[in-house]
C-alpha cells in the first residue's frame, strides 16, 4: 500500500500530510467496525444470501467513487464505503459457510474464507507492481477493486439460503429442499428435528435483541469471541508484518510491493495446511499449538536483537522468527515442528518466507459461528469483529511509536508474553467443535438443554 498511497496523496495534493496519508488508510478499519456492528440486525432479517447481495452496494461503490476522486474527500469516502462492504462481509461469510457446511467438512469449508481472501491479496498485489513505475496505476487498480462486487451479486443469485435460517424464518420446505441438495436425503429428517428443537427452546423469531447478549449462555461465547480477537491482536500479527518489510529489506528485497507478494504467496501456502489439518487436528488443538509457536517466535526474535552475532545470521534468525510467528497464525504444532527444523538449512530469503504461512489456521473466524446459538449468531459474530477492527487499529496507531519509545525487543517480548496467555486462554476456555453439528454444540452450551436433559 505504501506505493499507491504515495501516488494517491502526490495526486490529490496532500503529499507529506501524514495525518491525511494516514487517513485514508485507516478510514477503511472505521467503516468496517461500522459495518461488522449493523451486520448482526440485518442477517437476522434478511438471511445470508440477501444480505451478502445488499452488501456489493457499498463494495462496488466505494471502488468506483475511490477510482474516480479529485479530492481527498472524494478518497475518503471511497475507502469508507469498501470498508464498510468488508465489515459485513467479514462477519457473514463464516455464518454462511458455517451454517450450510456438513459437519464432517465445516472445518475445512470454513478454511476456504481464508484461502480465498489469501488468493484475492495475491491478486490485489500482484496488481500493485505497476504503481512502482506508473504514478496514474491506482486509479486502475481501484477499478479493477469493483469486479468482484458484481461477481459477487450475480454468484449470490444463484445460491441456496441457509437451512438455518430458512426453518427460523417458517419456510420448512424450502429448509428440507436445501438440505436434500446439499447433504443428503438421509440427513432431513434428522437435521429438521435437531434444527426446530433448537428453536422450541431458544425462540424461533427472527428479532433477536442485542440485550440478549448479556444472558447465558449467549454472554459467555460474546466474551470468547470478543477475548479470541483482543488477544489475536494484541498478540501482533499486524505489528510483526509492519516490522518485517523493513527487515526484508536489510537482506536485498528492494521492492516493497514484491516482498508483499511473497507474503501472499506464502500465506496461500499455509491456508492449503490449514484446508488439510482443521479437521483432523480439531480447532483447541490447532489454537494451542499455534500461539504457543508464536510464542517461541516471538521469544527467538528477542534473543536476536538482545544477544547481537554475526550480521548475516542475526538477520536470518530474525526474518525466520518473523515468519514463523505469522505462520503459527496458519496451522499447527505438526508443522510448527517442521518450521523449527528449518532453522538450519534455510538459507535463501523465498524459502524463510515460505515459512511464513506454516502455522495456524482461521481458527478465529470459524469457532465463533460454532460456539454461537442459532438465535444470536449474526449478533455474536457482529460484536466479535466490531472488537476486532478496534483492536486492529489500535496495534497499528501505536506499534511504531511503541518501538520507538521502547525498543523492538521489549514490544516483541509482549507480543510473546500475550501469546502465551492466549495458548492458556485457548487450552481452558475453548470447547472443541471438530464434527460435531451446530445444534450439538449448541444444545452441549445452553442451560436450558442440559435441565431437560437432567428431568427426563
Amino acid at each position: 500500500m505504501n506505493g499507491p498511497i504515495v501516488s494517491i496523496a502526490k495526486e490529490l495534493g496532500f503529499e507529506g500530510n501524514s495525518f491525511l496519508e494516514g487517513l485514508v488508510v485507516s478510514i477503511f478499519i472505521g467503516g468496517a467496525f461500522i459495518g461488522s456492528i449493523t451486520c448482526g440486525s440485518l442477517v437476522d432479517k434478511l438471511g445470508c444470501c440477501r444480505t451478502i447481495q445488499f452488501d456489493t452496494v457499498p463494495l462496488i461503490l466505494g471502488a468506483i467513487v475511490s477510482a474516480q476522486a479529485q479530492s481527498i474527500e472524494e478518497m475518503i469516502l471511497g475507502r469508507f464505503l469498501v470498508g464498510l462492504g468488508i465489515g459485513v462481509n467479514t462477519v457473514l461469510v463464516p455464518i454462511y459457510i458455517s451454517e450450510i457446511a456438513p459437519t464432517k467438512y465445516r472445518g475445512s469449508l470454513g478454511t476456504l474464507c481464508q484461502i480465498g481472501t489469501c488468493i484475492g491479496i495475491i491478486a490485489s498485489l500482484y496488481l500493485a507492481i505497476p504503481s512502482e513505475n506508473d504514478p496514474h496505476w491506482w486509479r486502475t487498480m481501484l477499478y479493477i477493486a469493483s469486479v468482484p462486487g458484481f461477481i459477487l451479486a450475480l454468484g449470490m443469485q444463484f445460491s441456496v439460503e441457509s437451512p438455518r435460517w430458512l426453518c427460523k424464518a417458517g419456510r420448512l420446505d424450502e429448509a428440507k429442499k436445501v438440505i436434500n441438495n446439499l447433504w443428503g436425503s438421509s440427513e432431513v429428517d434428522k437435521a429438521i428435528k435437531e434444527f426446530e428443537s433448537v428453536l422450541k427452546n431458544d425462540g424461533d423469531d427472527l428479532n433477536s435483541s442485542w440485550l440478549e447478549l448479556l444472558e447465558e449462555p449467549h454472554s459467555r461465547v460474546a466474551t470468547i469471541g470478543g477475548a479470541l480477537f483482543v488477544l489475536q491482536q494484541l498478540a501482533g500479527i499486524n505489528g510483526v508484518l509492519y516490522f518485517s518489510s523493513l527487515t526484508f529489506k536489510d537482506v536485498g528485497i528492494s521492492s516493497s510491493a514484491l516482498a508483499s507478494l511473497y507474503v501472499g504467496l506464502t500465506n496461500f501456502a499455509g491456508a492449503l495446511c490449514a484446508l488439510y489439518l482443521m479437521d483432523k487436528q480439531g480447532r483447541q488443538r490447532l489454537l494451542i499449538g499455534s500461539y504457543a509457536g508464536m510464542a517461541l517466535s516471538m521469544f527467538l526474535i528477542v534473543y536476536a536483537i538482545s544477544f547481537p552475532m554475526d550480521n548475516e545470521i542475526s538477520n536470518n534468525l530474525s526474518i525466520l522468527g518473523t515468519l514463523l510467528y505469522a505462520s503459527m497464525q496458519k496451522s499447527s504444532r505438526i508443522l510448527f515442528e517442521f518450521s523449527l527444523c528449518s532453522l538450519f538449512n534455510i538459507s535463501l530469503c523465498y524459502r524463510y518466507i515460505f515459512t511464513f504461512a506454516v502455522g495456524a489456521g482461521p481458527v478465529t473466524g470459524l469457532i465463533i459461528p460454532e460456539l454461537s446459538s442459532s438465535r444470536t449468531r449474526g449478533k455474536i459474530m457482529a460484536f466479535s469483529f466490531s472488537v476486532h477492527w478496534v483492536f486492529n487499529f489500535l496495534v497499528g496507531l501505536f506499534f511504531l511509536e511503541l518501538v520507538q519509545k521502547f525498543g523492538v525487543a521489549p514490544v516483541y517480548g509482549s507480543f510473546g508474553a500475550v501469546s502465551l496467555l492466549a495458548t492458556a486462554f485457548a487450552y481452558f476456555l475453548i470447547v472443541e467443535t471438530k464434527g460435531r453439528s451446530l445444534e450439538e454444540i449448541e444444545m452441549s452450551l445452553n442451560p436450558k438443554f442440559q435441565g431437560k436433559r437432567n428431568s427426563e
